[in-house]
């Protein structure tokens, strides 16, 4: 069979699917902008979010040594770690102090256990002074070796010496790449600091052979446990302990425990004290509160869309003028205008003790809680129902009533068996759109719902802007997120996404 050739005796079937390859390039480059930006701006920050939620490597990356010593000490004995784990914990907290990084562990660590920051900040201006100088001086005053800096790193290039010498091995190691890294100076130039030398100390006492030969003898052991305890007697504490060691591994589930209202324990998941229980009921309270502003949004929002779409077009027209005036005012301004109008000698309670109907010492408390955190975001939120409803009902024919009528229907037949069910798609728009805005919004809530009205999506703001708690923020984001996608699922199996509609 003779193969059909295009004009440029190429096979045609080889230019077609050429010409559909520019074709599907050219359309991939049309949306490549969109597409970018959607990663970016959406994909890539909640990618982030879910990272967060369970990254905590600075623990392990501050503290390695003593992560690694903790892992021989049973944290549920109630005694403090031996003189090991101090020794490890002064060699990290030596080189911590030069990364400025001890002061974020302890921010770290006091998201779960409160004080443990001011002993890490106290710790870190102290731990140079500690009285370690002495194993220095012993070993200077032992050979001028180790007070030679070329010496030391001449050493340390010595894989067996390195392996008889662990300790020293790793803390010089440690002290080396912190010279580089915070001081710009070179290691065969500066002279180790005191923690290396403790290390080689407690290397030659467990029975390593030295360098160089030194007698330690008449050195005074110093006893880095008491040396701790001396700035700050919580070092004693077996739960500062616990809380490094429980919070060591690079990822965790802690910040989801405390997401609702459980913590990390040496043998799992128990419950926080009962004062600080209040994630649950914020979101239990936030999926209500949302639910409530979706309903009354509904109730409100249906006649003003149908007298929308139902009345002439001049009446019509001004009317939708003052659906869409919420729009051109700042939200700020319409908190605060609620603030006026709510607020106990506000604009509200003195109508209603004008006419009569409130004595004047028993006005309405309508903000500083639900009450006003319903009514506010209720009024926000009405024009994200109202455009979808009138939308879809502007498409549906009056004919169809007129016609239901005319068999015999009554009104309230004609509009629930007729009309209504073609406004659904639009009640659901609207019900989507007002129940996810809603549960994320924070502003207002914090403005007129005091203590009683906040949402959850306040304790997310407040741990991103004033506590810094990150993860405890992007872990309460993540688990809201999975709510609405739940109930997006719900939605979609009872009602059916398919029957969501903007018009048309």
């Amino acid at each position: 069979m003779t193969e059909v050739l295009a004009a440029d005796g190429r096979p045609l079937k080889a230019s077609l699917n050429r010409a559909l390859r520019r074709q599907k390039l050219r359309a991939l480059a049309l949306i490549a902008p969109l597409l970018i930006f959607i990663l970016v701006s959406f994909v890539m920050p909640i990618a982030d979010m879910l990272f967060r939620s369970v990254e905590n490597d600075i623990v392990s990356d501050t503290l390695p040594r003593t992560v690694e010593a903790l892992d021989a000490w049973d944290s549920a004995s109630g005694e403090t770690p031996d003189e090991a784990v101090f020794q490890a914990l002064y060699t990290d907290m030596a080189l911590a102090t030069e990364y400025k990084s001890h002061t974020r562990l302890g921010s770290r660590l006091n998201y779960e256990l409160t004080g443990v920051s001011s002993l890490f900040r106290k710790t870190g201006r102290r731990v140079k002074r500690f009285d370690t100088d002495v194993y220095a001086d012993a070993f200077r005053d032992a050979s001028p070796a180790y007070a030679d800096a070329a010496q030391w790193a001449e050493w340390m290039d010595d894989d067996a010496l390195r392996d008889a010498l662990p300790r020293t091995a790793d803390a010089y190691d440690g002290w080396a790449k912190m010279i580089v890294e915070v001081d710009n100076d070179v290691p065969a130039e500066e002279e180790p600091w005191d923690f290396v030398y403790t290390a080689l100390y407690n290397d030659v006492m467990t029975g390593a052979e030295p360098p160089v030969a030194v007698d330690l003898s008449g050195v005074e052991p110093v006893s880095l446990r008491e040396q701790f305890v001396e700035i700050d007697k919580d070092w004693l504490d077996p739960n500062v302990w616990q809380t490094i060691k429980i919070y060591s591994p690079k990822y965790t589930n802690g910040y989801f425990l405390n997401s609702v209202d459980l913590q990390k324990g040496p043998d799992g998941a128990e419950a926080r004290p009962e004062s600080e229980r209040i994630y649950v009921v914020l979101f239990i309270r936030t999926m209500i509160m949302s639910l409530s502003i979706m309903g009354m949004c509904v109730l409100l929002g249906y006649p003003i869309a149908w007298l929308l779409a139902n009345l002439p077009d001049r009446t019509s027209n001004l009317l939708m003028i003052l659906v869409l005036l919420p729009f051109w005012t700042s939200l700020l301004v319409r908190t605060s205008a609620w603030k006026v109008l709510l607020q106990q000698q506000g604009v509200i309670n003195d109508t209603l003790v004008w006419i009569g109907l409130v004595a004047d010492g028993d006005r309405l408390q309508l903000i500083n809680n639900q009450t006003g955190t319903i009514i506010a975001m209720t009024h926000i939120l009405l024009p994200f129902m109202i455009l979808p409803l009138y939308s879809v009902m502007k498409t549906i024919p009056p004919s169809y009533l007129r016609a239901a009528k005319s068999l015999g229907a009554t009104d309230w037949t004609a509009f629930w068996r007729v009309y209504f069910p073609q406004s659904v798609p639009g009640i659901g728009a609207g019900c989507i759109l007002v129940f996810i805005l809603s549960i994320g919004y924070y502003i207002t809530p914090e403005l007129v719902g005091g203590t009683k009205g906040v949402f959850i999506s306040n304790r997310i703001a407040y741990h991103i802007s004033f506590s810094l708690n990150w993860g405890l923020a992007a872990a309460l984001g993540s688990i809201l997120l999975a709510v609405v996608l739940i109930l997006y699922w719900v939605y979609d199996r009872i009602v059916g996404i398919d029957n969501v509609k903007l018009g048309g």
